[in-house]
């Protein structure tokens, strides 16, 4: 009678008009945060749970096969670090066989090129003759008597090898460290052969080591083709011994023994061995202390999961509490932010939502400070276009006032473009800090001068100008060199250019003179370049500007106000402005 009853009222509750929608609704509806924290609780710990049940029905081997998994990836981790390294060594060796200076074998700027290339990385660049003996070591300075290399064999083994050769680790004589070599043959057009070497101390790999996640007593060591310690993250493995456990090559060792005690502990060993250098990277444990902590944790995992979710349950409720005002305070707080509005930082009792009313804060003031860089940047983007824009527009007015043909000046037109071109990339690459007087001059001047070095020299103090000046003088350098390509210095096989510029009193003087022994007839004609040095350089810099046609070739002086040449950045403030500050 009692069933029945019950039955009857279920089914009446069922019937009952709207009940279907409201649990629909219920069901579809926003949640409450403390509801989705205690899924997020249990949706955690309960798989957690089930694991560890099957966790605990496993043998120790299937422990074992977990752990030594994530050993061989750290292994592999380490190799794929290694060869990295070398691999970058290799590359250096590459790119310095390509200076002038060694094949021209000016040793002595060469030495200075690569001690600068080399600064700061703790790598060295030794040269060996064909006999193997050193002719530069950027370890001492240039000019130290050198004796032969400390790894002969290494060295003879990279003469016969077109590639690269990675040595093994060695005791350094000029170190006086535990080193390795990265071997590279250098044959030049002419002359005997070279060996190239980049070295570096063992001892720089152990930075490398401590890079990887080494914990419960696993340790890593690096060993050599001839089974030498290179570097270890333990103290008990050291630097140019051999590596005191007894393995072969590449894979798993569960059982590896010393190799002078067989009866002593045993180790789980990883050996991953690298295809670029024939080095091992060796991860190991002893047995005891890996499957030790295992057991430990898995006897706990179950005992832990029931407190978390006894205690995140209640966290669930209380957060859910906390969270929930909060969160409505910073929707308010969103809305105003995309209105433009201004966002004051609230204190909240929750870390992170302080921290995202605070960056909403902060977001408004940025939001407002970066809407007026953009207004600014677009106002100094449109100010370079107008400058560019009248540059081109005179260079393309001056060029066919003074062309022939249209062939004539689309070649000098297009000429002039590339050389404000690569004005323009120099100046995009210094940005606000200017551009280097020398590497502008070179940048204009290159595409000209001869193959012979000694027919143009360049000889000045280290000077930046601002983008606009560079722009300026880099389209007057432009046109003298052309003039030199045509008539002057750069026309003939025997012509010769002195570049050179001093400051004195506040004023660069910079002087343009060509020498040509049998000089050619020059036009009295007016050209653009005269156009840009008097129009522009004269009167847009305030330049005194001397230019003289001497029998043997042209000389030109530019003498102009320093103030007119330097960045904005680089003037000193107006007294007043320093007083505002």
């Amino acid at each position: 009678m009692h069933s029945r009853n019950r039955v009857t009222n279920k089914d009446r509750i069922e019937n009952e008009p709207g009940f279907a929608e409201r649990l629909r609704s219920a069901l579809s509806g926003p949640k409450p945060i403390s509801l989705y924290l205690l899924l997020l609780i249990a949706v955690t710990v309960i798989p957690a749970i089930g694991v560890s049940v099957v966790l605990l029905q496993r043998n120790n081997e299937a422990q074992n096969e977990v752990v030594t998994t994530l050993a061989e990836a750290m292994a592999g981790s380490i190799v794929e670090a290694i060869d990295r390294e070398l691999s970058g060594m290799a590359t250096t060796l590459r790119v310095l066989s390509t200076t002038p200076s060694l094949s021209d074998s000016d040793l002595e700027d060469f030495y200075e090129r690569s001690r600068l290339a080399l600064a700061g990385t703790g790598t060295y660049f030794l040269l060996l003759d064909e006999n193997l003996n050193q002719l530069l070591n950027t370890r001492v300075p240039f000019g130290t008597p050198l004796g032969p290399t400390s790894d002969p064999e290494s060295a003879r083994a990279a003469r016969q090898n077109p590639g690269k050769t990675v040595s093994g680790v060695f005791f350094g004589k000029t170190s006086q460290n535990w080193v390795f070599n990265v071997l590279l043959p250098y044959v030049p057009d002419s002359g005997p052969s070279r060996l190239m070497v980049m070295t570096r101390n063992a001892s720089s790999l152990a930075d490398t080591l401590s890079q990887q996640i080494l914990r419960g007593g696993w340790n890593a060591s690096l060993v050599d083709q001839n089974g030498l310690v290179i570097a270890s993250s333990s103290q008990d493995s050291k630097i140019g011994e051999k590596f005191f456990l007894d393995i072969g090559g590449a894979g798993r060792y569960r059982g590896a023994r010393p190799a002078e005690d067989a009866k002593g502990d045993t180790y789980i060993a990883i050996v991953d061995e690298s295809i670029y250098s024939g080095w091992k990277a060796v991860v190991w444990a002893s047995t005891d202390t890996v499957e030790e902590p295992m057991r430990r944790s898995l006897r706990m995992l179950i005992i832990g999961g029931i407190l978390v979710i006894t205690i995140g349950t209640l966290a669930a409720w209380l957060l859910g509490r906390q969270i929930a005002g909060p969160v409505r305070r910073l929707a308010r707080d969103a809305r105003r932010l995309g209105a433009g509005e201004t966002v004051q930082a609230i204190e909240y009792p929750i870390a992170e939502v302080a921290t995202v009313s605070t960056a909403l804060s902060e977001a408004a003031i940025d939001r407002q400070q970066a809407e007026n860089e953009i207004r600014l940047l677009m106002r100094e983007v449109a100010h370079r276009s107008k400058n560019q824009l009248t540059v081109v527009a005179s260079m393309a007015k001056q060029t066919a006032r003074n062309a022939r043909s249209f062939a004539a000046f689309h070649d000098t037109f297009q000429k002039r473009l590339y050389g404000l071109a690569r004005s323009t990339d120099l100046l995009i690459a210094g940005g606000a800090a200017g551009v280097e007087l020398r590497e502008l001059l070179s940048a204009q001047i290159n595409p000209f001068r001869p193959e012979d070095p000694e027919r143009m020299t360049m000889e000045g103090p280290r000077f930046r100008l601002g983008n606009q000046p560079a722009q300026t003088i880099g389209l007057a350098i432009h046109e003298l060199a052309t003039n030199a390509s045509k008539y002057g210095a750069f026309a003939s096989d025997t012509g010769s250019l002195d570049l050179s510029w001093k400051v004195e009193d506040d004023t660069l003087k910079l002087v343009w003179r060509e020498r040509v022994p049998r000089l050619r007839r020059r036009t009295g004609r007016r050209g653009f370049g005269t156009e840009i040095i008097e129009r522009m350089v004269g009167g847009t810099l305030d330049a005194d500007i001397s230019r003289v046609f001497h029998r043997d070739g042209l000389e030109c002086i530019f003498a102009i106000p320093v103030e007119r040449l330097v960045p904005e950045s680089a003037k000193p403030k107006h007294p007043d402005d320093a007083n505002a500050d």
